[in-house]
């Protein structure tokens, strides 16, 4: 395994392809202020630690028809591992679940549920989510208006005190 030291080059690197993944190599070594071929290598190394996960194209969700986006805070029976392991799998497999968080706190699970209209919405809670089992309690917030949605993480060019190195 290649150990990956992340310095100011990688950082911009990264910066740059989480604004704009569909940037050339070209351009993205352009900005990093080295030649394409390093610049290659080195996405090609942080593809291979972990630190790029995949590539993807940003939906306008509005424009395929799916008008509600809502949160859910979800209660489970239980806690236990295997149980935890069991709702993951469950709410992987429903396509209207977006994104599944497992939380510290008053809730086990956040999920971002994303339908066509609020008929597809109550459709989904009262014969999925609702009903699954383990589930004990399912509080809901309706997205009204989304100001600001970023991807990925703010990336500084310069590490923070922290060692940045990761074995891969």
């Amino acid at each position: 395994m290649r150990r990956v030291k992340l310095d100011r080059i990688d950082r911009r690197i990264l910066r740059d392809l989480q604004d704009d993944g569909r940037m050339t190599n070209v351009e993205l070594a352009s900005r990093a202020g080295i030649s394409a071929p390093p610049c290659l290598r080195r996405v090609r190394a942080l593809e291979e630690a972990g630190y790029i996960r995949g590539y993807h194209a940003d939906i306008a969700p509005e424009m395929l028809g799916f008008s509600v986006t809502i949160y859910a805070h979800v209660g489970l029976t239980s806690q236990a591992e295997a149980d935890l392991a069991r709702f993951e799998k469950m709410v992987g497999d429903w396509p209207e679940v977006r994104e599944c968080h497992m939380l510290m706190g008053e809730a086990d699970f956040l999920l971002k549920i994303v339908t066509r209209d609020w008929d597809a919405f109550q459709r989904f809670l009262t014969s999925r989510l609702t009903s699954a089992p383990l589930v004990s309690n399912v509080k809901t917030a309706l997205v009204i208006r989304t100001r600001k949605r970023l991807p990925g993480v703010p990336i500084d060019e310069e590490p923070d005190d922290e060692e940045d190195d990761v074995e891969a």
